[in-house]
């Protein structure tokens, strides 16, 4: 015999009901069946909010019982269409007229005791259950409406009552010993010996499922509600869960205590005692296989089965000197709360005895809080214990799993994911049968904290990068579009997904955590309603706790670089092509290092160098393989390469400057680049990286235009005093030319000493054959002595600065 149990979510429209008349009727064909069910989805609150309004004098709880009729009316009228109809109208009728005069005793009476209460609830599973049995005949299969509470028997506290096996066993068998018609049984239903109603408290129905099943020997137990089975996580939490194939009743008990919703512990007791599996089903997708719970755990390769949490709780902390080494504190503590019927959810106990936490529901809090200070005033009063310290607004992670026994490394790992996030631990706690490993966070911090671990140990989704990007000008547009083209083969080859979750310019700002759509970033940010301000952005990229974030910073701004040092120690990765922040002050640029570590985050600026260009990657890796750099030598200027590479005689220096500010090589006023400040930074920040403690006044800088051009009120009077020095200029290339030498504004780091200056070189030196915006950077080291290790390419432009800040990215995700 199989039992078959149907939740409200499954039975709650007319449609539903015909999927699950269909399912039993392929079971029935094979096997023999009884069937338990709940009340139709809602049902159940409406009769909660009936029975109130009833007992506080609301005439409006006529409206309630208008409506809760006629949603059983039309569920008869669609599913009861041939000459029984009539009948089974009648005997609704009945049925709801005794509810009717029910409700009517309350709401004369104002009162609604346990008792009644029960009473009142348990007319949801009578109703569902005469029309589900009602539906099932007209399919031509043999059924009957069977009230559980003429079986089962319990004692009288009323709510949550406690089943009398003896006494039920007997009952259910000798029924079902002369009834060998399908039954449709009530769920969450029963009686007293007296024939009170009683309930059978949380998943009453999956409890009245089980204990038909213990009772006959069923071979098994199919739940069928909502979803996949048992989940890996919460899926409206973690997108990523998928259902568990096999699980122990152990670690079902251990996940529905901490608040996995799908079957509660109870319900499984006298199932694992009687060795019934039960198959959890979705009805919606019954050919799905679930989950199934028995006395075998999963056989698959991960060492952990699930995740749960309880998303709200109170934690409680008794602590005093008074505590080291006194017996029966523990005992004392724990009774005065089982006096008050406090369920405690998780305790932890410090090995110095000193403290003693546990969590229970916020609900109960203050009264644990009062009945603990009654059961310990003396001592209070004697300062041998401190007052009880409570905290509120947090939640608790469990991670379970049978395979965790004997496993070195679980709890590292767990405590490494929500490190990576930057989620807090605020308590610890591990039974010894080493199942579940329990945490508590502060309560915003849960949905991350699953995230995170989910990820950390099934691994099977794609790793999302989340990207806060501020300034998409040239280069972040460039970024955008190298991302959006790129994302198959970031998904195809590394398993990555990078997400857009953030986006701000100068005027406005614009959040979606599910990824704004790349090719429309400018509708969407054009037609946010939020103004940018630098500080809420930051604040919107930290709430979300979400583990990956990368905030890429593609300004050139002093403002945004202030920032990083918070948002790194927060645990948010920074990439950048912006110089400010590492070519400030060297106090800064060690901040950033020492806050990046603090974070557990990654700070990767390649591109405030050479672009795309590998310059500062390729100094580390020397520095960090053991050799010594002795020299370096750069020319790290797109715009001056392309001004000195072209300056071969055939045109003035004026026209060329003209002609690279056309092209759009230079900044709109050609001075920012002349000026070599921008090259005197980059010089600063490789020196830095070699171990350099230089500030940006220690670089000799040679100024390469006249001090006639830096006061021009414009840049069309600029270029008109450039022409001045035309003459200058051809000078100096012509008597470099006549040593067969070329001009080249060149970078010097050599013994602790930075210059930025014009030079001549010769046809030996590596940037003799420089062309176009060409940079290149040659790094003289021990290994390299005789000849230099030499980067060189495109220097300059918004595609190649793009692509190396997107490498940066990429980097990240194979860090995380």
């Amino acid at each position: 015999m199989r039992i078959l149990k149907f939740g409200g979510s499954s039975i709650a429209t007319p449609e539903r009901i015909q999927s699950v008349a269909a399912i039993i009727a392929a079971t029935y064909k094979t096997e023999k069946v009884a069937v338990v069910v709940s009340a139709f989805g809602g049902v159940t609150d409406k009769l909660i909010m009936l029975g109130n309004m009833a007992a506080s004098g609301q005439s409006g709880y006529a409206t309630i019982l208008t409506d809760l009729k006629s949603q059983h009316l039309r569920t008869i009228e669609e599913l009861i269409q041939d000459n029984r109809r009539e009948r089974v109208l009648l005997v609704f009728e009945s049925k709801f007229a005794a509810l009717q005069e029910f409700i009517k005793g309350v709401f004369l009476l104002r009162e609604l005791s346990p008792r009644i209460y029960d009473s009142v609830v348990s007319y949801g599973e009578r109703l569902s259950a005469f029309i589900v049995s009602e539906c099932l005949q007209s399919r031509a299969i043999e059924s009957e409406y069977l009230r559980a509470s003429d079986l089962l028997r319990t004692d009288d506290h009323f709510g949550d009552a406690n089943v009398d096996f003896q006494a039920t066993n007997r009952n259910i068998r000798r029924y079902f010993s002369k009834h060998p018609a399908l039954q449709v049984i009530t769920g969450f239903i029963a009686a007293t010996g007296d024939g009170e109603t009683t309930t059978l408290g949380r998943s009453g129905s999956d409890y009245t499922a089980a204990i038909f099943a213990a009772a006959l020997a069923a071979s098994v137990i199919e739940i069928w509600t909502d979803v996949n089975g048992v989940m890996t996580s919460d899926p409206r939490v973690v997108p990523a869960a998928f259902s568990i194939d096999t699980m122990s009743y152990e670690e079902a008990m251990e996940m529905s205590h901490f608040g996995s919703k799908v079957i509660h512990p109870k319900a499984m007791q006298p199932a694992l005692e009687a060795g019934i599996p039960l198959q959890i089903k979705n009805t919606f997708k019954p050919g799905f296989a679930g989950t199934v719970i028995s006395t075998r755990a999963s056989d698959k390769t991960f060492t952990i089965t699930g995740l749960s949490s309880i998303d709200e709780i109170a934690l409680l902390r008794v602590h005093g000197s008074g505590m080291l080494g006194v017996t029966g504190i523990s005992s004392r503590l724990f009774r005065s709360l089982a006096q008050e019927q406090i369920n405690v959810v998780l305790i932890t106990q410090g090995s110095s005895e000193h403290s003693i936490s546990f969590a229970v529901r916020p609900e109960v809090a203050a009264r644990a809080r009062k009945a603990i200070e009654l059961e310990f005033s003396l001592e209070l009063q004697t300062h041998q214990i401190e007052p009880v310290v409570v905290e509120n607004d947090l939640a608790v992670i469990a991670v379970v799993g049978e395979k965790m026994r004997g496993i070195p490394g679980i709890a590292a790992k767990i405590f490494g994911a929500l490190a990576q996030i930057g989620v807090n631990v605020v308590a610890i706690a591990q039974g010894s049968s080493e199942l579940n490993i329990s945490t508590v966070v502060a309560r915003e911090d849960r949905a991350a904290a699953l995230q995170g671990i989910h990820s950390a140990f099934f691994g099977l989704e794609q790793k999302t990068l989340h990207l806060f990007m501020v300034g998409p000008g040239l280069v972040g547009s460039k970024l955008i579009e190298q991302i959006d083209s790129h994302q198959k083969d970031l998904s195809g080859q590394l398993g990555v997904s990078v997400r857009l979750s953030g986006l701000a310019n100068s005027k406005k700002m614009y959040f979606d955590e599910q990824g704004i759509e790349l090719s429309k970033w400018r509708e969407t940010l054009d037609g946010s309603q939020a103004t940018n301000e630098l500080g809420e952005f930051v604040t919107g990229m930290k709430g979300g706790r979400k583990a990956n974030r990368i905030f890429v910073d593609c300004t050139a701004s002093d403002e945004t670089s202030a920032l990083y040092p918070e948002i790194l120690a927060s645990g948010i990765s920074v990439v950048t092509p912006n110089k400010r922040a590492n070519s400030g002050s060297y106090g800064m640029y060690r901040e950033l290092q020492s806050c990046a570590a603090r974070g557990r985050s990654s700070y990767l600026y390649e591109t405030t160098v050479g672009a795309g260009l590998p310059v500062l990657s390729t100094i580390r890796d020397l520095i960090r393989s053991g050799d010594k750099i002795r020299r370096i030598e750069a020319m790290v200027s797109g715009t001056l390469s392309y001004i000195f590479n072209s300056l071969d005689g055939s045109t003035t220096f004026s026209e060329i400057v003209r002609t690279a500010q056309a092209r759009g090589y230079t900044e709109p006023d050609p001075r920012e680049d002349l000026g070599g400040m921008d090259f005197l930074r980059k010089m600063v920040i490789m020196a830095r990286e070699i171990g350099l403690p230089m500030e940006c006044n220690d670089v000799a800088l040679q100024q390469i235009l006249p001090e006639a051009c830096h006061k021009t009120p414009s840049v069309a009077a600029f270029f008109l005093e450039l022409e001045k020095s035309d003459k200058h200029f051809e000078e100096l290339r012509a008597a470099a030319a006549a040593q067969d030498k070329k001009l080249r504004y060149l970078g010097t780091l050599a013994d602790c000493k930075a210059t930025v200056a014009l030079q001549a070189v010769d046809s030996g030196h590596p940037f003799y054959a420089m062309t176009g915006m060409e940079s290149i950077v040659a790094i003289t080291s021990d290994r390299y002595r005789q000849s230099p290790l030499v980067v060189r390419g495109p220097g300059a432009g918004a595609e190649v600065t793009a692509a190396g800040v997107f490498a940066d990215i990429v980097r990240i995700a194979t860090y995380a």
